[in-house]
């Protein structure tokens, strides 16, 4: 440590130090080490606990976490870089968490040292603050960039999308003055002008509280980009609408741009929602992304909220496709689990187990990872570790892993979505791993996969990452796909499962039914049928898409499947999500146990027609593949 004191007495900007600031400085300094994936700082710790790093070597990376659940990498640190100054000089108004890419070696200044330090000394203060500004500028365009290059967040949600809402968009240049803005702002009589250098892409907004802003400043000559806000939501024209209202309704801006990839193609704005009249969902998602105790959030569960019951009953009378219906209630899901997760984070922070120590995601599977569910569910998910192994505080990480993941089990469980009865759970040592552990565990999975683990193998493959670093998630989704689209033996025992169940519709059209009540499981006699299938045909021919609409349009763009083929497949599951739904809604309003038993002989002739229709769609997609198993031994 001494030695390491001396080499830096003589190094800028230290020498801008007198002996009794360096002194002052370097006493209390200690040096730190954090292995690869390791956080130097959590965005999550109180300030207070937030000291001032100097880079010595290694690699780090800045990470801004998005309330959508995203993380977002915008900076690299390098040896030489302070980290940490921007967020206690902005009192924690910035907040970011910072991550080692590889052994990382940090010299850790007490921060009132350091800060009484900068006060005193304007010259040290200056290069701090210079870098600072730099680093501002730096971020603010990675941020900007990687914005208009995200992938969304939740695909289409309602019937109507944004592209269908959208008005013109009226752009500026950067350079022109505010009071050109303010003049074309009254010409065109909108609330807001998109900044732009190309009348493309998107580099802010300038609205009327900017001009106003601007002209109290007597800054009305200036140019737009010094008044522009630069961060902005925006909305992707094939988006479903609701979300984009949702964020108008509580969120003051003036306009939402709409992009299509990352072109400006349009706007919305207060007027462009006259049209819709139901508010039901998003004053419910508002109120689930606001919650800050797991009591509030459980009363927002679709099993347990009326309101959310009757909006989606709402949806069945308006003729919305189940499919469509089955993926609102998965991102509604989605964002309880997201807000679930957030507070079972803050819980380890108040109960002393502090922040997460390294990068990880959380996985949902089985029909939400599809983005098919009904009310009755149970849990399917697991957890991505960033490699840990070389780390010192292995056991640590073990630990701090396992309570967490219990703890978000436990937390979903009571927000209405049951233990699963296999264990398929993040809390479990097989479904949270590290990825160098996951990538073993496939090989090993795909390799010597035995009939009872095939069931685990097809829930798990459709696996999509909802809170965390969603690289994570993205990596090992390639690499699956990639091992699976070569794995014939892999192909065979998917097949032989599938073609284990049948479809309960007999050669002349009568349905079998279960026991003296005649009922049908529908999800696992009828809805698996089709989706197992499809997966097959999506794994043979390297189709990422995890939801099976999704599946269905892929296979029909790569013309592996006929688009009339897929339409009446659309339309059987159109058909028996509906009857799964709807059965879910009865069953809540008369107090029965939820569960996917269609009761038989309480359909009437038209429902009776409708399921068999789409029994035998179903039951053809197994004929094919049967016959195609059986023909070639592999697909």
């Amino acid at each position: 440590m001494n030695d390491l004191v001396e080499f830096y007495r003589n190094q800028y900007p230290f020498d801008l130090l007198t002996d009794q600031e360096f002194n002052e400085v370097f006493s209390k300094a200690e040096v730190k080490e954090y292995s690869s994936n390791e956080f130097i700082i959590h965005e999550d710790e109180s300030d207070e606990s937030i000291d001032i790093h100097f880079l010595i070597s290694g690699l780090a990376k800045n990470i801004m976490h998005r309330s959508n659940g995203k993380q977002l990498s915008v900076r690299f640190y390098y040896p030489g870089d302070l980290v940490g100054v921007m967020i206690l000089l902005t009192s924690g108004e910035m907040r970011f968490s910072v991550q080692a890419l590889e052994p990382v070696k940090t010299l850790r200044f007490k921060r009132s040292t350091f800060l009484e330090v900068m006060s005193n000394n304007t010259q040290f203060s200056k290069v701090v603050m210079d870098g600072i500004s730099h680093l501002m500028k730096s971020l603010y365009d990675e941020i900007k960039y990687k914005s208009s290059t995200d992938e969304q967040d939740d695909r289409e949600l309602y019937k109507k999308r944004a592209g269908a809402y959208m008005e013109p968009p009226a752009f500026i240049h950067p350079a022109e003055s505010i009071e050109k803005a303010a003049r074309m702002l009254q010409q065109k009589k909108i609330e807001a002008l998109i900044v732009s250098e190309d009348n493309k892409n998107l580099l802010g907004m300038v609205g009327y509280g900017d001009l106003l802003q601007a002209y109290f400043e007597n800054s009305h000559k200036d140019s737009v980009k010094n008044h522009m806000s630069e961060e902005s939501y925006s909305i992707s024209d094939q988006e479903f609408i609701y979300d984009a209202l949702s964020y108008l309704k509580h969120h003051p801006t003036e306009i939402i741009p709409v992009h299509h990839k990352d072109k400006i193609v349009g706007i919305l704005r207060q007027s462009s929602f006259f049209t819709i009249k139901n508010s039901v969902y998003f004053d419910l998602t508002y109120r689930i992304s606001n919650a800050t105790n797991l009591e509030e959030v459980q009363t927002l569960s679709p099993v347990y909220n009326s309101r959310f019951q009757e909006f989606v009953a709402s949806l069945i009378e308006d003729q919305m496709f189940a499919y469509d219906i089955a993926e609102l209630i998965t991102n509604y899901n989605d964002r309880i689990h997201k807000q679930v997760i957030q507070i079972a984070e803050d819980e380890m922070v108040a109960e002393g187990y502090g922040t997460p120590p390294i990068n990880y995601c959380f996985l949902v599977m089985g029909s939400e990872g599809r983005k098919e569910q009904a009310f009755s569910t149970d849990q399917d998910n697991g957890m991505v570790l960033a490699d840990y192994d070389q780390s010192k505080n292995k056991q640590h990480i073990e630990q701090y892993f396992r309570y967490f993941s219990e703890k978000i089990n436990a937390m979903l469980d009571q927000c209405g979505f049951p233990y699963c009865k296999g264990d398929i759970m993040a809390k479990e040592d097989k479904w949270r791993q590290q990825t160098s552990e996951w990538r073993q565990s496939i090989n090993s999975w795909i390799e010597k996969m035995d009939a009872e683990e095939i069931r685990d193998f097809t829930i798990f493959a459709d696996f999509r990452p909802i809170f965390g670093d969603f690289s994570l998630a993205y990596d090992l989704k390639k690499y699956v796909t990639l091992r699976v689209q070569k794995s014939l033996g892999l192909h065979q025992l998917l097949m032989k499962d599938t073609l284990r169940f049948r479809v309960p519709v007999q050669p002349f059209g009568r349905i079998s039914g279960v026991g003296k009540k005649r009922t049908l499981n529908i999800k696992k006699s009828a809805i698996m049928q089709i989706v197992n299938a499809i997966r097959i045909y999506s794994m043979k021919y390297g189709v990422e898409a995890i939801n099976t609409v999704n599946r269905l349009e892929a296979l029909a763009e790569q013309e592996r499947f006929h688009p009339r083929d897929v339409e009446n497949a659309k339309l059987a599951l159109h058909r028996l999500m509906l009857f799964r739904i709807k059965e879910n809604l009865n069953q809540m309003q008369t107090d029965q146990p939820l569960s996917n038993e269609l009761p038989l002989n309480k359909l009437n002739k038209s429902e009776r027609r409708s399921l068999k229709d789409a029994l035998l769609i179903a039951k053809r997609l197994q004929q094919v593949l049967e016959l195609s198993y059986n023909r070639n031994r592999v697909m």
